[in-house]
């Protein structure tokens, strides 16, 4: 049934180094549209709305709009808001509601991880029960990739990219001297370790590391450091990648400290597990220990992006688009698993409560046996994600988009 009205998009949770492809395939297409009246952009997510700080895309130039694919970060601002249940606490969804009416919204994509869909599913039932019509899809984004009910998230193939480069370059350095050294690298994810296991990437540089350690185990002090003590009596050196999620069998994270806060989420703050183990390391089996923390790099690394990556990223934003259009409405758009014809990627949607508060963790068979590295399973899957190359750039350096963010 046709719906006539405006879009909104908005950005929500940690940014990637494609999310912005998802909003170029989300404007692209609704701006084509004759069912879109207007298309519009939140700032800083559901805080925007709430905020009734709304960007008019309309006025922005097609040509910068079309340089947003290569730009990273998220270009209209994010936030990391839970909306309470409506059942508890419905003020916010009110004030939503009243929003959208304002502006004659009929359509609305976040684009975000678990969390964003909980969002999602969330308004979409207070719509519902409020006899408002407004055609709801989320967009998936996430360097983890642990987003449930799509095969892979976007923004996690260049995040992976990124992490496979960088130890490959780091190991190189590491065998520049004929001492003995052990260099520690912490990558991003909580509770799972896809970001970590991309690290043997590097190996295709036959710059592999030499360990790799995932949240998906549990952690054991002991082992970690013999496991080291025996690469850097056979080779001297030694290159460690390990997940900031890193927690032991009791579930305390290795970096978990009593000062350090959680955030609205309950999401414990983690970071410095490199620095932490490196310490261990130092005294105990290698002086010259080094630690390294990629941190933000990770995900904003546009000038190595995956082109494979932004293609599913910017497609992802169209099919949700053209669902919605279709009549679609409570669901997040997919990227379904690589079939072996190489046939390309191809989009689904799922309910938003599989993805909703869901995490998906790293299969035990695509860790070792011993819980220190990644089997090859585990790099047939990431290779494809990492392919190709996409670079826009002026005077040698990048060239991101420049918009002018006129508010409505």
């Amino acid at each position: 049934m046709t719906l006539k009205g405006a879009c909104l998009y908005a950005q929500s949770g940690g940014p990637t180094a494609v999310i912005n492809a998802s909003a170029y395939g989300v404007f692209k297409t609704a701006l084509d549209a004759h069912e879109i009246t207007n298309v519009y952009a939140a700032a800083n997510g559901i805080v925007g709305v709430l905020n009734d700080k709304i960007y008019n895309i309309g006025k922005e130039a097609p040509n910068e709009l079309a340089m947003l694919p290569g730009t990273p970060a998220a270009a209209f601002g994010s936030c990391r808001h839970k909306l309470k249940p409506p059942e508890v606490d419905n003020s916010e969804y009110l004030r939503i509601l009243e929003v959208f009416k304002k502006y004659d919204i009929r359509y609305f994509f976040y684009n975000g991880g678990n969390d964003s869909m909980d969002t999602c599913d969330k308004i979409s039932r207070f719509f519902a029960k409020n006899d408002y019509e407004c055609r709801i899809i989320g967009i998936p984004k996430s360097i983890d990739n642990d987003l449930c009910g799509t095969d892979r998230a976007p923004g996690f193939g260049s995040a992976a990219k990124y992490i496979a480069a960088s130890v490959a370059e780091i190991c190189l350095e590491n065998r520049v001297y004929d001492a003995e050294s052990v260099i520690i690298i912490e990558t991003m994810g909580r509770h799972a370790g896809w970001l970590t296991g991309a690290s043997a990437l590097a190996g295709l540089s036959n710059a592999a590391p030499d360990l790799i350690y995932l949240p998906e185990i549990a952690f054991d002090m002991e082992r970690f450091v013999g496991d080291i003590r025996a690469v850097v009596e056979k080779n001297k050196r030694c290159l460690v990648v390990v997940s900031e999620g890193l927690k032991y069998a009791d579930g305390k994270f290795v970096s978990e400290t009593p000062a350090l806060a959680s955030d609205e989420f309950q999401h414990a703050q983690l970071g410095g597990v490199a620095s932490t183990l490196s310490r261990v390391v130092k005294e105990r089996v290698c002086k010259k220990t080094r630690g390294i923390e990629l941190s933000l790099l990770q995900r904003c690394a546009a000038h190595n992006a995956s082109k494979t990556d932004m293609d599913e990223a910017f497609e992802v934003g169209k099919f949700a688009v053209e669902q919605a259009i279709a009549g679609e409405n409570g669901k997040m758009a997919s990227i379904l698993p690589i079939d072996n014809k190489n046939s390309g990627a191809k989009y689904a949607l799922n309910e938003l409560s599989v993805t909703a508060n869901n995490e998906k963790v790293v299969p035990r068979e695509w860790i070792n046996s011993v819980g220190n590295y990644v089997t090859q399973e585990f790099i047939d899957y990431a290779l494809p994600l990492i392919q190709g190359e996409f670079a826009q750039t002026e005077n040698g350096v990048p060239r991101f988009a420049k918009l002018k963010l006129a508010l409505c």
